[in-house]
């Protein structure tokens, strides 16, 4: 099936306009951190998955770390589980870890794979199973509560990923680390992106998450934020639950040498593209 003239001429516009940006980030790696509404909307799926093989096809170098916690409750729920949230990380036992690996490890991180094959791009999972390439050691929430089978990240190995991207593929990796010991540790995807996009030193770090991005106390869009402000922001607890472990990725990519870091809707079709392509851009950009 072709395509109308308007929509033939929208496309036009939209690829005039993300030139510039294209020519900009050609061969520059851009990390992306995918979950929420985007990964449980079909369509947003499928917009997603052709934008991030688009962006590999047009010479960019896009690095994908995924969530899964949306998926990882019903299979919780379906098993009897229960679990809850400290601080934005999942208070993690032997039988939520499981389910973590199931689910973020091989299903979420197969499927993504697959799906940027469809959209004609090449991808390579990166999950617990091999390579493991997220070294971690037992995180301590500051309030030291005792979360159970929650890493924070050690080490990446870099090498692995930037073996892949030499050759155009799309890493897509599963927040899952591995200890000394050799025990799986289940890590916020946030936290992981920021430090996969930091040992990488990327171009760009891109968090999507449900909300428009950074909101100010009366619920308005903070476009533009400093770290300063950031950091103020946390510490007035205006920012709370699942968006503080995203601002503090963002702040610590920043602080250790990624260039730009964006906090931006996933609701929002090709909401990459529109952060990646646009003189706007959407979203909070710490700058």
């Amino acid at each position: 099936m072709g395509i109308s003239v308007k929509q033939a001429q929208t496309i036009s516009s939209v690829l005039s306009e993300g030139l510039p940006y294209i020519q900009k980030f050609k061969g520059k790696i851009i990390v992306v951190k995918y979950g929420g509404a985007a990964m449980s909307d079909l369509n947003l799926k499928r917009n997603f998955t052709k934008d991030i093989a688009l962006m590999s096809l047009v010479g960019m170098k896009p690095v994908i770390v995924h969530g899964g916690g949306p998926q990882i409750a019903k299979e919780l729920k379906k098993s009897g589980i229960t679990s809850n949230f400290i601080g934005g990380h999942r208070v993690t036992d032997k039988s939520t870890m499981s389910v973590v690996k199931k689910i973020l490890g091989k299903q979420i991180n197969y499927e993504i794979v697959n799906l940027i094959k469809k959209s004609g791009g090449d991808s390579i999972s990166f999950n617990h199973i091999k390579p493991k390439i997220i070294k971690a050691s037992r995180y301590l929430s500051p309030d030291n509560n005792d979360l159970g089978l929650v890493g924070k990240v050690d080490r990446v190995l870099v090498s692995e990923l930037k073996k892949a991207l030499s050759i155009g593929s799309i890493p897509v990796i599963a927040p899952i680390g591995v200890n000394k010991k050799g025990d799986f540790l289940n890590i916020n995807a946030d936290v992981v992106a920021g430090k996969v996009a930091e040992r990488l030193k990327a171009e760009k770090l891109i968090l999507l998450t449900d909300i428009k991005g950074i909101l100010d106390p009366k619920n308005k869009l903070i476009s533009k934020i400093s770290p300063l402000r950031g950091r103020q922001l946390i510490k007035d607890n205006i920012i709370k639950g699942g968006m503080t472990p995203k601002l503090i990725a963002a702040l610590e990519a920043k602080r250790n040498g990624v260039k730009s870091c964006h906090i931006i809707d996933g609701r929002l079709p090709h909401a990459v593209l529109l952060e990646v392509l646009t003189a706007e851009g959407v979203g909070t950009m710490i700058s």
